[in-house]
């Protein structure tokens, strides 16, 4: 359920509900299909077989596959990018793409149209277009 799904090349994933007579339950019969397909989402809960680290990312369940050393490492170092970044727009991205399921693709373009505005009335904008005509990086303040 998270924006961005990092795990250790040691991971896997398992509905393993099928081993002692239950259903697949917190909402995963819900939220699989969505991420990964109907046909494998079935064949995950039926056969419970584990879902490696590499074919997780293949199959698109998690973004970024790390050696285990690295994983801390890896993710901190994402975690900071993020943190000093335009914190605003990546809010409202993040709403855009949580809320779009369930929207028309006109009520979509509505939405982008609003966070558009807002996000261009921001002080980081003007930051970002400065850093960039000024060839430098860019020093979000979350304004």
């Amino acid at each position: 359920m998270g924006d961005l799904i990092l795990c250790a090349r040691s991971a896997y994933f398992l509905q393993a509900f099928r081993r002692i007579g239950l259903v697949p339950d917190c909402g995963s019969s819900w939220l699989l299909p969505r991420l990964i397909g109907k046909a494998r989402s079935i064949e995950l809960s039926l056969l419970g077989e584990r879902l490696g680290a590499e074919k997780a990312l293949e199959w698109g369940l998690v973004n970024r596959v790390f050696d285990d050393a690295a994983l801390t490492e890896e993710t901190m170092k994402l975690a900071h990018d993020l943190a000093n970044g335009p914190t605003l727009a990546l809010s409202m991205i993040r709403k855009l793409y949580w809320e779009s399921p369930e929207n028309s693709f006109e009520d979509q373009l509505n939405l982008e149209f609003e966070a558009q505005r807002r996000a261009g009335a921001t002080e980081d904008f003007r930051e970002g277009v400065s850093a960039f005509l000024e060839k430098r990086p860019a020093k979000f303040k979350g304004k």
